[in-house]
């Protein structure tokens, strides 16, 4: 008997039944009567979009699967024009997630992502728990020059990609679970911590900080640091400690592993010349992303130059470009996630929402009002594609909604503070999260379950230990 054909029958089986149910919640919502306040096109958006949520969560399909019929569905019922419904396919940031992935590829090929996995791990490779603190200190180390999570995510991934193959622990296979689903699952946290340490270190914080000066409140680059330190720097503490309980690695104690990594490092000997031309190539992506800002360049056209140098030494190749599925499946769901989310956003459906719970929250106590307009702001990026958007939608509502209650300092460094590190929720909630998503090492529903759990742990430490140090700094 064929135990394992059985098996995936009954799992395949299972799938269908839920993209069912999921289906017929979407045909549910849209069957209620449109709300006062929205118009009808705005609710049957949302109905396909929380049909689709609903699939990835339950496992009824695969997030590429769910966008696909998004996309389908919102066309052919005439919900979305073809040309908006495709819009999130011209995006530059999308671009930049493809770039580099096809650039994390050439850093495996040249050999430097190996030779850069052993030196991690001679340094902190005596258990993945070191591991992960040390990508998430490199990453917030070097978050204040890079006005760009997505970017930084860039040079994350081929570091982790590298780190993870050279421990047995492989894409797409039951090896992926070894150690490099974990590594992949608190890098991509840790962008979102990183993002909260440093008022440069995501492009939405200035914006955040700008409608802020607006309504009189100025904030410093000193003095964001000093209210986000001490709840953003026990966040790092906790989450890979979190993730190592709640998503363990297959191995965890690795003492043979420094002095086998050093043993692998004699073995290679000196640099060749294609790692060299690859640090060159990656240093300038990131010197060049670092100053993206201050001197206007754009940072897709940077890394596609990356790419572009990698592929005329012969270190990517076009054959590279063919095995590259995982990049294409990226592109796709992400892009058609994003039109959707913006559009809406541009529909009135965020700013109806944004009204109606701020409508229970009238006339309670600062400290309830405060702790429900942050639990609500932090649970809508569920509909969200984009930090920014969020931000762009609900920041000024949330806070006209907590005045005069709230103290105007505390709200806003907590709502933007809730703007980072929120951005693990769902996988598609921050661009930085799309090229880990589409690494082969993680599923949607791994992170829809542990970004759910994340998210909550961190708004608990912030509350508990950012407010009171936000009073008592601002």
């Amino acid at each position: 008997m064929n135990l394992s054909a059985g098996s995936g029958n009954t799992d395949g089986l299972r799938q269908r039944k839920l993209l069912l149910v999921s289906l017929c919640l979407g045909v549910g919502i849209a069957l209620v009567p449109t709300p006062a306040g929205l118009n009808d096109q705005a609710w049957y958006l949302f109905a396909i979009f929380a049909a689709t949520i609903f699939a990835v969560i339950s496992g009824g399909a695969t997030i590429l699967l769910a966008s696909l019929l998004a996309l389908v569905v919102s066309v052919l019922s005439g919900t979305l024009e073809p040309e908006v419904a495709y819009s999130g396919f011209s995006q530059g940031f999308i671009l930049l997630i493809v770039a580099a992935f096809l650039v994390g590829r050439g850093v495996v090929n040249s050999g430097l992502g190996a030779r850069i996995g052993y030196l991690l791990v001679r340094t902190f490779g005596h258990s993945s728990l070191g591991l992960a603190y040390s990508m998430v200190a490199t990453d917030a180390l070097i978050a204040p020059a890079f006005p760009s999570n997505t970017a930084r995510s860039g040079v994350l991934y081929p570091i982790v990609y590298s780190l993870a193959c050279n421990n047995a622990s492989y894409p797409w296979e039951e090896s992926r679970r070894r150690i490099g689903a974990y590594l992949m699952m608190t890098s991509m946290a840790g962008l979102g911590l990183s993002s909260a340490l440093w008022l440069t270190a995501m492009a939405a914080n200035p914006v955040g900080v700008a409608i802020a000066a607006g309504r009189g409140f100025e904030i410093t680059f000193g003095g964001w640091f000093l209210a986000s330190s001490l709840p953003t720097i026990a966040s790092m503490i906790i989450m890979p400690w979190l993730l190592y309980r709640l998503f363990p690695p297959g191995i965890k104690a690795t003492p043979q592993a420094p002095g086998a990594a050093a043993e692998k490092l004699r073995e290679l000997g000196a640099m060749s010349t294609n790692e060299w031309i690859t640090l060159g190539t990656f240093a300038g992506m990131v010197i060049g992303w670092g100053l993206a800002g201050p001197l206007g360049l754009d940072a897709t056209a940077i890394a596609f130059l990356g790419l572009a140098v990698l592929m005329t030494a012969g270190i990517f190749t076009l054959d590279d470009i063919k095995s590259s599925g995982d990049a294409l499946e990226t592109l796709i769901w992400f892009a058609i996630l994003y039109a959707i989310s913006t559009e809406l956003d541009r529909l009135g459906f965020m700013q109806f929402v944004g009204d109606l719970l701020g409508a229970y929250v009238d006339g309670l106590s600062w400290p309830v009002t405060y702790v429900s307009l942050l639990l609500i702001y932090t649970t809508l990026h569920y509909l969200f594609v984009s930090q920014t958007a969020h931000l762009l939608a609900l920041f000024g509502i949330f806070l006209g909604i907590s005045q005069p209650e709230v103290r105007l300092e505390l709200m806003v460094m907590m709502l933007l503070l809730a703007t980072n590190f929120f951005s693990m929720i769902t996988p598609q909630g921050s661009s930085a999260n799309v090229i880990f998503m589409g690494s082969g090492y993680l599923t949607g529903s791994e992170v829809y379950r542990c970004g759910g759990v994340v998210t909550g742990v961190f708004l608990v430490v912030y509350l508990i230990l950012g407010t009171p140090w936000m009073l008592l700094v601002l």
